[in-house]
């Protein structure tokens, strides 16, 4: 991915040194240099929630991009999250929603899982606080505390945890 955005970024400066791109308005997005029609930051997206078919597709559109992340577990919180809440949100709840969908999925995963503290813009989210309200409390009910991480510590513990005194001596048996 960051791959991509660097050609990106390449591609974009090379069509602005070349004078190619005067009248047509860059769709890069300035923070992180991504395409993005869903893109809040560049300040060009609306949100229509107009008429019954855009909300149709955007509603579709939202839920794909949280179901198809490429992060298991990430598409499993976030999308049943979506799908059981979207029908519910206002603007600036969908905005925030996009916010929460543009962030890079390894960051977005410790942050809801506690392993590491999010920034304060994406802590003062009211979707990423209601996701982690989700998170914690799935954590809570299913998992021994003992095989979490500690808040704002990683999580170390491996494929081969249980070797020790009692454990095995070779593999994960």
């Amino acid at each position: 991915m960051a791959m991509l955005r660097r050609a990106l970024v390449r591609c974009q400066q090379n069509l602005t040194l070349a004078g190619a791109v005067h009248s047509v308005r860059s769709p890069l997005r300035p923070q992180y240099g991504l395409l993005s029609s869903l893109s809040t930051d560049c300040g060009s997206y609306e949100v229509d929630l107009s008429n019954e078919e855009s909300k149709r597709r955007l509603f579709n559109r939202l839920v794909y991009r949280s179901k198809q992340r490429g992060f298991l577990e990430l598409d499993l919180v976030l999308g049943n999250w979506v799908e059981e809440n979207i029908r519910s949100m206002d603007e600036l709840r969908i905005k925030a929603l996009i916010d929460v969908l543009d962030l890079e999925n390894p960051d977005l995963w410790k942050w809801l899982t506690g392993q590491e503290q999010p920034p304060d813009a994406v802590n003062n989210n009211p979707v990423f606080n209601a996701v982690k309200s989700r998170v914690t409390e799935n954590l809570s009910k299913h998992s021994d505390p003992a095989t979490r991480s500690i808040p704002g510590q990683p999580w170390v513990r491996g494929w081969d945890d249980k070797r020790g005194l009692d454990g095995p001596k070779f593999g994960n048996q």
